[in-house]
C-alpha cells in the first residue's frame, strides 16, 4: 500500500495530473493500444515537464514500489502498466522542433509515430520510425527501431542523435557521443533498462514519397520462395515485409509489402519481377506519400482489438518454416491476423554489432506471428494456435529475437531476454549495475544487475 501521505505530496509536486482507481478518467487511461490488456496501475502520472517525471522517479524510489513510462502504449503485453505501481504517462508531451537545414529534429517522447512524421514531412524530411501510425517514438527508438527506411537509412536507434533521460537516481541527463557516451550507447537498443527517456534528437533525411504498397498473390509455398529470393537481392533504397494473412475476400494470402525510396524509374525496374511474378490478386504498388506508407497498416490495427505476437528472427528460411507458416496462414479467418517476416538489411545491417546495444547487424527477418481477435472468448484459442506455431518453427530460427518483438518475459523467461541482446547483454549488465542497481526500471524487458 503506497501512503496517502505520500501521494498527497507527489500530487502537489506535480503540473500535470495524478489518476486514481477513484478518479473518473482513469479507466480510460489505464487503456492502451491492445484491448487484451486489463492492467490497473495504482497511480497514472500524466506528465507535462520534466520535472514532473523527477518528482515520479524520486516518488517511486522512496516508496519502493514499480515504475514503468507509457509513451505510445503500443507494448503487447501493455507492461507500461504497472500493477500496484506509477504508470508515468508521457502522452501530453509532445513538442517537436525541426530544423530543417541541419536535418534534425528534437522530439518529446509523447509523441507517436504519425504525429512525428506529419511534422517531418512538412520540411520534406523523414527518418526511420516503424510501421505504424500509432506507435511511440520512444519505445520503438529504445529498442532498436525497424521501419521502412532502414535499408537506406540505418535503423531508428541509429538515427538518434541524443536524448534526455531521468535515471534512478533522479538526474536528469542529456546523452550522446560526447555526453555520458557509455549510456548513450545502451539506449540505443535496451533503452527501457536505463531511466525515463523524456526527449530525443533524430537525424532527418530528405524524402518527399515513396514507391511503395502491397501486392498479394494466392498462399503458397512458391510464393514463399519468391519473396525470400526478391527480399536477398533487394538493394538498399528497397525494404520489405512479407505475410501470410486474410486476404481481400477472407480467403488467405500472402502479400508482399515494399517501400523503394529511390527514383522512381529505378524503382520500377527493381520491382518489375515482383510485378511479374505469377498472378498477383491485387497488385497496389504505387507512388504515393510516405505518410500513406506509414499508415498502410492503420485500418486493420485500430487501438481496442485484441492482439497477441510471438517472435523469432531467422536469416535463412528453410523448408520447415515454410511449412509451418504456410500451415498458420491457411488457419486466418480474422483481418489484420498474420504470420510476417519484416526484413533487416542494407545500411541497418552493417553497423559493427557492439557499436550500439542492439545486436542483430546481418541480414534476416523478424518472424513475427501476430493473431487478432475480437471477441475475448476467443482469446485462449487464438493464443494457443500462435504459441503452437511458434514452437514448431524453433528447430529452424536462431536464438535471437529483437527486443520490440518480445510479448512478455512472464511468459518467455530470462533466456529471450539474453537472446535480445546478444553479445551486448554482459556489458549492459555492468551498466545496469551502474546507473539503476536497485532495478527500479524492471517493468520492461529487464536485464537484472
Amino acid at each position: 500500500m503506497i501512503e496517502a501521505r505520500a501521494i498527497d505530496g507527489l500530487r502537489r509536486r506535480l503540473k500535470g495530473t495524478l489518476v486514481g482507481p477513484t478518479d473518473p478518467d482513469y479507466e480510460s487511461l489505464r487503456r492502451v493500444w491492445n484491448g487484451m490488456v486489463d492492467k490497473r496501475p495504482a497511480l497514472i502520472a500524466r506528465c507535462a515537464i520534466v520535472e514532473d517525471v523527477i518528482a515520479c522517479v524520486e516518488f517511486a524510489a522512496a516508496q519502493q514500489v514499480p515504475i514503468a513510462a507509457r509513451g505510445g502504449g503500443h507494448n503487447f503485453a501493455g507492461i507500461t502498466l504497472c500493477e500496484e505501481g506509477v504508470t508515468v504517462d508521457l502522452s501530453l508531451m509532445k513538442s517537436i522542433e525541426i530544423d530543417p537545414e541541419r536535418r534534425t529534429a528534437r522530439a518529446d517522447a509523447g509523441l507517436k509515430l504519425g504525429e512525428f512524421d506529419r511534422e517531418t514531412q512538412k520540411h520534406g524530411l523523414a527518418t526511420t520510425l516503424g510501421v505504424a501510425t500509432t506507435t511511440g517514438i520512444s519505445g520503438l527508438t529504445l529498442g532498436g527501431g525497424y521501419g521502412w527506411l532502414a535499408g537506406k537509412h540505418g535503423l531508428a536507434c541509429d538515427n538518434l542523435l541524443s536524448a534526455q533521460i531521468v535515471t534512478a537516481d533522479g538526474r536528469f541527463l542529456t546523452c550522446s557521443a560526447e555526453q555520458n557516451p557509455d549510456l548513450f550507447w545502451a539506449l540505443r537498443g535496451a533503452g527501457a533498462n536505463f531511466g525515463i527517456v523524456t526527449q530525443l534528437e533524430y537525424r532527418l533525411h530528405p524524402l518527399d514519397g515513396v514507391l511503395g504498397g502491397p501486392i498479394l498473390h494466392p498462399l503458397g509455398e512458391n510464393v514463399f520462395r519468391f519473396y525470400d529470393e526478391f527480399a536477398r537481392a533487394a538493394p538498399d533504397d528497397l525494404t520489405t515485409l512479407g505475410a501470410a494473412m486474410v486476404g481481400p475476400d477472407g480467403i488467405p494470402a500472402f502479400a508482399t509489402l515494399v517501400c523503394w525510396c529511390g527514383s522512381v524509374e529505378e524503382g520500377e525496374r527493381v520491382l518489375e519481377p515482383l510485378r511479374k511474378f505469377g498472378a498477383p490478386i491485387a497488385d497496389l504498388i504505387q507512388r504515393r506519400p510516405y505518410l500513406e506508407m506509414q499508415a498502410l497498416f492503420d485500418a486493420a490495427n485500430p487501438p481496442g482489438r485484441r492482439y497477441y505476437n510471438k517472435a523469432h528472427n531467422v536469416s535463412v528460411l528453410q523448408d520447415g518454416a515454410i511449412d509451418a507458416m504456410l500451415r498458420y496462414g491457411r488457419q486466418l479467418r480474422v483481418p489484420g491476423s498474420g504470420a510476417a517476416l519484416q526484413q533487416l538489411h542494407g545500411a541497418a545491417s552493417r553497423v559493427p554489432p557492439a557499436a550500439t546495444a542492439f545486436p542483430h547487424r546481418h541480414d534476416h527477418y523478424v518472424l513475427w506471428i501476430s493473431p487478432i481477435c475480437d471477441d475475448p472468448a476467443a482469446d485462449e484459442p487464438m493464443m494457443r494456435a500462435a504459441r503452437e506455431c511458434w514452437e514448431e518453427l524453433e528447430p529452424f530460427v536462431e536464438r535471437s529475437v529483437y527486443v520490440n518483438a518480445l510479448d512478455d518475459t512472464d511468459e518467455d523467461g530470462e533466456g529471450r531476454v539474453r537472446e535480445a541482446y546478444g553479445a551486448n547483454y554482459e556489458r549492459l549488465r555492468e551498466l545496469k549495475r551502474k546507473y539503476d542497481p536497485g532495478n527500479l526500471f524492471r517493468r520492461n524487458l529487464n536485464i537484472p544487475p
